[in-house]
Order: C-alpha cells, then sequence, then structure tokens
C-alpha cells in the first residue's frame, strides 16, 4: 500500500482529485487529496509559496504517513518538489504532472514567460484570475468538465506565484516521474529536461491535455500506480 498525497494546480482544490483519488482507493492504496490554503474551501487563509510548501510537510507529517508517493500537477509542482525535499525518507516517489517544478531561488513565474501573468495580477489586486473557457479549448476536456473548472475553481493567491523557491539540494537527486500531457506540448520546461539528465527521473507521456484529473483520470491513475511501483 503506499500513501499518495495529491495537490492540483492553480485555482484548484482536492476536489479536482476526486475520479483518480477513486480509482487508487479501489487499489488499495491511502489517498490524501489536499486543498493549499488561498484555495476552495482554504480561500480565507493567507497564502505564500512557502506557505504552501508547509501545508504538503505537515499533511505528512501530521497523518505520521510514509512510503508516500507526492504527486503535484502544474504550479504546484514547484512547492510539492520543495515539500519532497523537506519530508526526508518518509518520501518514496515524487510525481509531477505536467507541472513547473522549484529551483532554488527561483519563483514560479520566473520560470517561463510569464509577462501575460504578472500583468494579469497588477490588474486583479493580487490574485490571479480564473481562466476564461476559451483557454481550455484543445485540452481534451468536455464542456461540463470547463463548466466545473470555473464554476468551482479559486482566484489563485499572487504571492504564491512570486516567492522564490528554497531547495538545499538538486531537484535531480529525487526520485521522480514526470508525466507530460502531450496537447500542452511534447517538449517539458528546460528545468524538468536538465534534472531528467540525472538519472533518478523518469519521463512517460500522456495522450491528453493539461487537466488530466479530468480528461483522462483513469490513465492518470494507472501512471500513479505504476511510478509508486518503481524501485
Amino acid at each position: 500500500m503506499t500513501e499518495f498525497v495529491l495537490v492540483a494546480g492553480a485555482w484548484l482544490g482536492a476536489w479536482a482529485w476526486d475520479e483518480v483519488a477513486a480509482d487508487l482507493r479501489a487499489a488499495g492504496h491511502e489517498v490524501h487529496a489536499l486543498t493549499l490554503s488561498g484555495l476552495a474551501e482554504k480561500k480565507a487563509v493567507p497564502a505564500g509559496q512557502q506557505t504552501h510548501v508547509q501545508d504538503i510537510v505537515d499533511e505528512v507529517e501530521r497523518r505520521e504517513l510514509r512510503d508516500v508517493v507526492l504527486v503535484g500537477h502544474s504550479y504546484s509542482g514547484v512547492p510539492v518538489g520543495q515539500a519532497a525535499e523537506r519530508i526526508g525518507d518518509r518520501l518514496r516517489r515524487v510525481v509531477f504532472v505536467d507541472s513547473n517544478v522549484p529551483e532554488d531561488g527561483v519563483s514560479f513565474l520566473d520560470g517561463f514567460p510569464s509577462d501575460h501573468i504578472r500583468a494579469s495580477l497588477s490588474e486583479h489586486d493580487g490574485v490571479w484570475p480564473l481562466l476564461p473557457p476559451a483557454a481550455y479549448a484543445g485540452q481534451d476536456l468536455t464542456d461540463e468538465q470547463i463548466a466545473r473548472l470555473i464554476d468551482e475553481g479559486t482566484p489563485h493567491p499572487a504571492a504564491t506565484l512570486t516567492e522564490p523557491a528554497v531547495l538545499k539540494r538538486p531537484l535531480a537527486e529525487l526520485p521522480a516521474t514526470y508525466v507530460k500531457c502531450l496537447l500542452d506540448g511534447p517538449e517539458p520546461l528546460p528545468a524538468v529536461t536538465e534534472a531528467l539528465r540525472g538519472g533518478r527521473w523518469e519521463l512517460v507521456g500522456l495522450n491528453t491535455g493539461h487537466w488530466p484529473m479530468f480528461s483522462t483520470p483513469r490513465e492518470l491513475a494507472r501512471l500513479l500506480k505504476e511510478a509508486a511501483a518503481r524501485p
């Protein structure tokens, strides 16, 4: 049995993992889907990026979890990667799902061309607003799934995007699987490509869009189970 801790990306809460979590539990695993501070039912809680890292570490330590597979999607790969380092021998593996990854001293927005996001933050009083429906086009989502992403999403706190990551050792030293969602572009970010050269990471392709917990939940759950089985 593996302990999965699932953390969704920007705008999303634990609810985003409902289908994936059900599949993992049916296979006998323990699943802890986590809502980060400032989002969903925790939207009133002030949050920066280090708050999110601590949210994840606290979840692992409070529940006394071991043999943990930490899963970070999109934005949350940045705090998940930092938390993976901090939980030490409690970690079995970290899985990055079409995500950004942390680099020491680098913020989420520093990791890719993000002028459009910075402009949006300045226009919306310190939050990253929800995407319009058109932004989800071509991502293998139904109209109902897009509506749910918008209806249940939460504007994302800006400080989590602008605070720098803090790492004590190279991320490539962690045992990791990177799931690249191919409809969102075939190539991972340069920081991921660099980490893959270290020999402890594997790269797996998934033929869907950026939100596979909605578009292909069973296939994503299968990949998570396979990652957990890696030595």
